[in-house]
């Protein structure tokens, strides 16, 4: 006999593989739910409990900010992310800014969200393996939502734990271009009077090293660096 009353009542909750953490609720009438296990156990629900309106809201409300929650973290556990790069993804995946923003809030408390730290890994892994000049590496943490004040700290505070200045980012990255160079460009740059060949040679350097945020004094000393590398390799044949 269908019972009476207009509001649903819960008749069998179903664990869903593969781990369980969701389960399926199912009701007398009606679709069954499907939300997270820790939802479901924070609204205290069973068996044998009706499910009016607002224990339905409190209930899928619960399911959302564990579903966005478990969001983060899996995003997280790929790679760091700054708070902006976060937000982006999970929004970008139908979750509500409003309930994104908490979730975000709470992660930052448990100290699973910190821009300081991502600033300083990227600076880090990019000096190592790709080095820039310090505004190219501000701009790059800003690209990824870093906070301009944090970006340049960030940048300052690696460079003096590597006991690295800018020009000694510089001559890594101008060796690694000399590297790729032939014969016929570094007799350019070697040339002691002014050529068309020496002008191009010398602006495409410049334009490479610029490029990489290298500007001003490790600009002028990557420049030095190379006439004299070149030189000495001129000499050399």
């Amino acid at each position: 006999m269908p019972r009476k009353g207009s509001e649903p009542c819960i008749v069998r909750l179903e664990p869903l593989r593969p781990r369980g953490l969701r389960m399926r609720i199912h009701l007398d009438r009606g679709d069954p739910l499907e939300v997270a296990l820790e939802a479901l156990e924070r609204s205290g629900l069973g068996v044998g409990d009706l499910l009016p309106a607002n224990r339905r809201h409190h209930l899928l409300d619960a399911d959302e900010e564990a579903k966005v929650r478990q969001a983060a973290l899996d995003l997280l556990s790929h790679r760091a992310r700054t708070r902006a790069e976060l937000r982006r993804k999970l929004v970008g995946k139908g979750f509500r800014p409003v309930r994104v923003d908490l979730c975000l809030e709470r992660l930052a408390e448990r100290g699973l969200l910190d821009d300081r730290a991502v600033a300083s890994a990227f600076v880090r892994d990019r000096i190592r393996h790709r080095p820039r000049g310090k505004s190219r590496l501000a701009q790059e943490l800003r690209a990824k939502g870093v906070a301009d004040p944090v970006a340049r700290d960030a940048v300052d505070a690696v460079l003096e734990e590597e006991a690295l200045t800018e020009e000694a980012l510089a001559r890594k990255v101008l060796e690694g271009w000399l590297r790729r160079q032939g014969p016929a460009m570094m007799k350019a740059l070697w040339a002691e009077e002014p050529t068309p060949e020496r002008e191009r040679a010398r602006r495409r350097l410049r334009g490479y090293l610029a490029r990489r945020g290298f500007g001003g004094p490790a600009l002028a000393a990557a420049l030095d660096a190379a006439r004299a590398t070149a030189k000495g390799s001129g000499r050399a044949r």
